[in-house]
């Protein structure tokens, strides 16, 4: 008999192996510390491997003699490295004993030679840390086997750090709101809101991850990067100086603000008016102001105070204020922000509906994030719901839409991909937007009355016209051309998934923004078996269930007695 041929071995993540190798650090290092000392080296082994990339291609060029000449570097949003602060260097004295002096001079010296670094890097960080020098050398083997250029789309530093904030949130007791966004939910919202030219903000921008989507958006529809400019701010000055990282490693131009600060007590873009805003607050926020704090900020004009017990409305006003007469903004909130009506969040909500800003409402399946079970949702605002014509937009001529409100259950939409975790996957994202879009653009003509419109009422229950390609009740036959073309931004309301409603239909609902209220169930599919007939059945497997409990019944009866515990 020959031998079965052995099952190989799952193959560790790259995310897997660094926890692995980090995990060791334990006692020598905070926990809360792995993420920061981790991403460090792979900020130094990211910039020293595009430095050795561009290098290569000199060389290739036959540009020898300009090899440690700086502005052949820069002119490639590459940072030149001198020889000590190269991950060869590193790696070449990875287990000697001061190998943490060398990589504090390693990260100063690059960031004293790269203004757009200033205040990104850690300050003698690992001197401090006083770290076991071989745990030290494990972990720069570890990270030296990374190919953190490979993949041109992947975001290394923000999937280490949503993995370690994943590993670490239990341990470090953070509150459900304080992560890094998942990629798939930054992706739906660039999409929705497509910010092809202009302002970006983030006021909580975390690690940088939305404004990196936004600049790789416009780069994959064949846009400039040099047409948007990026705007945040960050509280925590770990994560500002993993923001200025993120940013600079892609040589993305941000003004994240002079210093950490907090967003409604030190807003450092006060004069700012925003094309795009794309944030994640943090969720339910407690105690953000003291009650006799910002209670006549002029951001709150028009509006109650928001509460000192929950911040996410001061972030909604926040947000609103910052929006230029044509803005748009996309932001992720705890699901009762939709429907609270505690401490006047419900008048704030009010007032936000009858001044006609809310464009767009998505329930978001659950599961999304690493660190909360929180249900969340997206809400999409708007300064300007007249018709209007935006270059770059999917559909590029907007309707007329004021005192309408597109609603949107994607609650039933994502893939599971672990036993804890689920995402949305390319063509949820690519559902959710085209239903945005085709309700937003110019209606298209009505095709009722000629043989393209016979062909639609072929394949009903579509919402989306622009994307047909096959009839499923035509056995895979193609719809014409026409159809497609001229329905690009046809819309239409589907039970359980989108609705378009009024703001009537708002008010009658108490100006609750759930989208289950307004979608409704979706249409349960006939499968033609009688109820006559269904019943029979049902009733049959019922009967035989029950004889068979009475049966185990005298089985557990009869063992009891026999232990001696019987009646």
């Amino acid at each position: 008999m020959a031998k079965q041929p052995a099952t190989p071995k799952k193959q560790k993540s790259f995310e897997q192996t660094l926890w692995d190798t980090a995990d060791k650090l334990r006692g020598s290092v905070e926990s809360s510390e792995y993420k920061h000392v981790v991403l460090s080296l792979i900020f130094l082994k990211f910039v020293s491997d595009k430095f050795e990339e561009r290098k290569a291609e000199l060389i290739a060029e036959g540009k020898e003699a300009y090899l440690d000449m700086v502005d052949f570097y820069t002119m490639k949003n590459v940072f030149y490295l001198p020889e000590e602060s190269r991950w060869s260097f590193i790696q070449k004295h990875a287990k000697q004993d001061d190998i943490a002096v060398k990589i504090d001079t390693a990260l100063h010296t690059v960031e004293k030679n790269n203004k757009a670094l200033r205040g990104a890097l850690p300050d003698n960080y690992f001197s401090r840390l006083d770290i076991d020098v071989s745990k030290l050398a494990a972990l720069i083997d570890s990270i030296n086997n990374i190919d953190t250029v490979g993949d041109k789309e992947e975001d290394v530093v923000g999937r280490v750090y949503e993995y370690f904030l994943g590993k670490f949130a239990a341990t470090e007791g953070k509150g459900g709101g304080e992560f890094y966004t998942p990629k798939c939910v930054v992706n739906l919202i660039a999409e929705m809101i497509e910010p092809y030219k202009g302002k970006i903000y983030d006021p909580c921008c975390g690690s940088g991850g939305m404004f990196v989507q936004s600049v790789r958006f416009v780069e994959s529809h064949q846009g400039n990067k040099k047409d948007v400019s990026i705007y945040g701010q960050e509280l925590t000055a770990t994560t500002y100086k993993l923001a200025k990282m993120n940013l600079a490693i892609r040589g993305i131009a941000g003004n994240l603000g002079e210093v950490p600060a907090d967003t409604f007590f030190k807003d450092q873009h006060q004069d700012l008016k925003a094309d795009f805003i794309m944030a994640n607050p943090p969720f339910n926020l407690k105690e953000w102001r003291a009650a006799d704090e910002l209670t006549h900020d002029p951001r709150w004009a028009g509006y109650e105070v928001p509460p000192t017990g929950n911040a996410n409305y001061g972030w909604i006003l926040h947000m609103i204020s910052k929006l230029s007469q044509n803005g748009v903004a996309g932001f992720v909130l705890a699901n009762g922000s939709m429907s609270t009506n505690t401490s006047g969040e419900g008048a704030i909500r009010q007032k936000i509906i009858e001044n006609d800003l809310v464009d767009c409402m998505i329930a978001l399946p659950g599961q999304l994030f690493y660190t909360t079970q929180i249900p969340v949702c997206l809400w999409f605002l708007t300064k300007n719901k007249k018709a209007q014509v935006i270059e770059g937009h999917t559909d590029s001529n907007h309707r007329d839409r004021k005192g309408e409100t597109l609603f949107i259950d994607a609650r039933n939409l994502g893939t599971m991909v672990d036993r804890t975790h689920k995402e949305l996957t390319a063509a949820d994202i690519a559902e959710i937007a085209r239903t945005y879009h085709a309700w937003r653009g110019v209606p298209a003509p009505d095709f009722d009355s000629d043989s393209v419109g016979a062909d639609l009422r072929a394949c009903p229950g579509l919402s989306v016209w622009a994307d047909l390609r096959v009839c499923p009740d035509k056995q895979g036959e193609h719809i014409g051309s026409p159809l497609r073309e001229l329905n690009a931004n046809a819309y239409a309301d589907v039970a359980g998934f989108c609705k378009s409603a009024t703001l009537e239909e708002i008010r009658a609902n108490d100006y609750v923004l759930t989208p289950g209220r307004y979608v409704g169930a979706a249409e349960i599919e006939d499968d033609g078996i009688p109820f006559e007939k269904k019943m029979t059945d049902l009733t049959q497997t019922l009967y035989r269930q029950m004889e068979e409990s009475e049966k185990l019944d005298a089985v557990i009866r009869k063992n009891l007695e026999v232990l001696g515990y019987g009646r």
